[in-house]
């Protein structure tokens, strides 16, 4: 199974907030997105459009302004990566049976209902993984890295 682009990205937002807080370091401020994007070497445009359903979600807080930055929630802490998988990539079927030209097989076609339940194994395998669980050592780490890099050396 393949992941839409939004999937991966939406998963690595959440990851890079949840480290936040330690990337940060003296210069205390939560990340933008554009910050965001640059650490995961994405457009901008690609990276607000996640984050604005994270938000709808109530996974990630935006402020504008001074001050202001992504923080993740504390659902968007414990969310499970299944349900964030799921939002993003939609109930939808793993093939296209129906449309402008159905499958002559649609009456009694077995495929679909064997990649349907494949399909909900694969959530169900993410469904108990959450965010926390995901920026455990060594991850954790290298995202800090990632902030880090982008920000300068620390002057501490």
């Amino acid at each position: 199974m393949r992941l839409l682009h939004s999937t991966d990205l939406a998963l690595r937002v959440l990851m890079r907030l949840a480290v936040a807080d330690e990337a940060a370091g003296e210069r205390g401020a939560a990340p933008t997105t554009r910050e965001v994007a640059a650490d995961m070497a994405v457009p901008y445009t690609h990276a607000a459009k996640v984050v604005a359903t994270l938000r709808r979600l109530g996974l990630v807080r935006a402020r504008r302004g001074r001050g202001g930055g992504l923080t993740l929630t504390e659902a968007g802490r414990t969310a499970s990566v299944g349900a964030v998988v799921r939002h993003f990539e939609g109930d939808g079927d793993v093939v296209e049976c129906e449309g402008a030209t159905p499958c002559p097989l649609n009456s009694g076609c077995r495929l679909r209902g064997a990649l349907r339940r494949a399909q909900e194994a694969f959530y169900a395998s993410l469904d108990p993984v959450t965010v926390e669980d995901v920026v455990a050592s060594p991850t954790g780490p290298l995202l800090i890295g990632l902030a880090r890099h982008r920000s300068g050396p620390n002057t501490s």
